[in-house]
């Protein structure tokens, strides 16, 4: 399968902090891969490495087989990957159909005056409209994104992630703050969101194992800024020392 976005002895140091130590991870076309670990394992870094928001003080990040090393999120988007940025924090009183477009206009590189005029910009208002019937968010389009349930919330960062097209999706920890009962249903819309928007690859920092196993084709676990495992789930999850040392509990003497 194609390779996608890789990491080639990658280590990241913060002063005499080594934060992590000669990472090789490959993403590849048609993946769920998953990213897990304890607190301070290096999570956080790997995914700011990923997303070109930090420089490798050793190695190489590649997407595409081009250097992506502090590029930054918006030059990294625009190659085609993307991590998904949570625009209702940031912009809580914009509607549905607003956040959306903030993407769709950014993707088109058109000028942000366009709000002014969204109903009569039919190309923007045509992919707006694609985009929230892909995640269920078509009867919202007029709300305020504060007023959307949390469900709903998680949904709209994603979706607008998804308006930028693509070719690799990076979703942190997507169903935080959300019900048990609707984590399933949320991860269910994005891996069919996905397929249907033609996003050849996803990767899922989490640390809910249930939705770790059940939507991962591969699992990365790092622990202490190594990789300690790099397996498919069914190999993962046959190991209860890998689980424990992933999940961070320790082991009563």
């Amino acid at each position: 399968m194609t390779v996608l976005l890789e990491t080639k002895g990658v280590s990241k140091c913060y002063g005499a902090l080594r934060a992590l130590e000669e990472i090789n991870v490959v993403i590849r076309a048609e993946e769920v891969v998953s990213v897990v670990g304890p607190n301070g394992a290096g999570k956080t870094t790997l995914v700011n490495l990923l997303t070109g928001l930090l420089t490798p003080t050793t190695g190489e990040v590649l997407f595409m087989g081009e250097t992506i090393a502090g590029i930054g999120p918006v030059r990294l988007a625009e190659r085609g990957l993307v991590r998904s940025f949570q625009l209702i924090q940031i912009f809580p009183q914009l509607t549905v159909e607003e956040t959306i477009a903030a993407a769709v206009v950014s993707r088109q590189k058109k000028r942000w005056r366009v709000f002014a005029s969204l109903g009569r910009d039919r190309e923007i208002g045509a992919r707006v409209a694609e985009v929230a019937e892909i995640f269920g968010l078509a009867q919202r389009l007029a709300a305020p994104a504060a007023t959307l349930s949390q469900g709903e919330k998680k949904l709209l960062d994603v979706a607008s992630a998804f308006a930028l097209d693509p070719r690799i999706i990076l979703l942190d920890e997507p169903t935080s703050g959300v019900s048990t009962a609707e984590k399933h249903g949320i991860m269910r819309t994005l891996i069919a969101a996905a397929k249907r928007a033609g996003v050849q690859s996803i990767v899922l920092v989490e640390h809910d194992m249930d939705l770790v196993a059940a939507y991962s084709q591969r699992i990365i676990a790092l622990s202490e800024g190594r990789v300690l495992a790099d397996l498919p789930p069914e190999r993962f999850f046959a190991d209860p020392r890998l689980i424990e040392s992933v999940i961070g509990k320790r082991r009563r003497h």
